[in-house]
């Protein structure tokens, strides 16, 4: 039975999780990384990283990017949430731009004297 926390999550969510896991663990693989190694590597034991590599939602964001790290793919990571990528964001931004912008008078401000 899942954990509770895990029952939480979306479908999709659960999906996505389970695709980085199986890519993590076909990513050390190739590099031909033994289990025991990448764990020491990355300060984990080798259960947290067997289920880091079955995309267990309970692992910590900070362990799955450092065993990204010793994988040389953090620089993914740092794309993921970027504005650049983010079509809805970008629109619902666009549709906020203002139609007209509107040059305000400066307001006079009276000196004392009379000239």
């Amino acid at each position: 039975m899942p954990a509770r926390s895990q029952a939480a999550l979306p479908i999709p969510v659960r999906r996505v999780l389970r695709k980085l896991g199986t890519d993590i663990r076909d990513a050390r693989r190739r590099r031909r990384i033994p289990t025991a190694i990448m764990a020491e590597r990355a300060f984990i034991s080798r259960t947290t990283l067997n289920k880091v590599e079955k995309g267990d939602p309970g692992v910590s964001l900070g362990t799955y990017a450092t065993v990204l790290f010793i994988l040389g793919m953090t620089d993914r990571l740092a794309e993921l949430a970027d504005p650049t990528h983010d079509p809805v964001g970008l629109g619902l931004e666009a549709e906020r731009l203002p139609q007209r912008i509107r040059i305000r008078p400066f307001p006079r401000v009276e000196t004392k004297g009379g000239s």
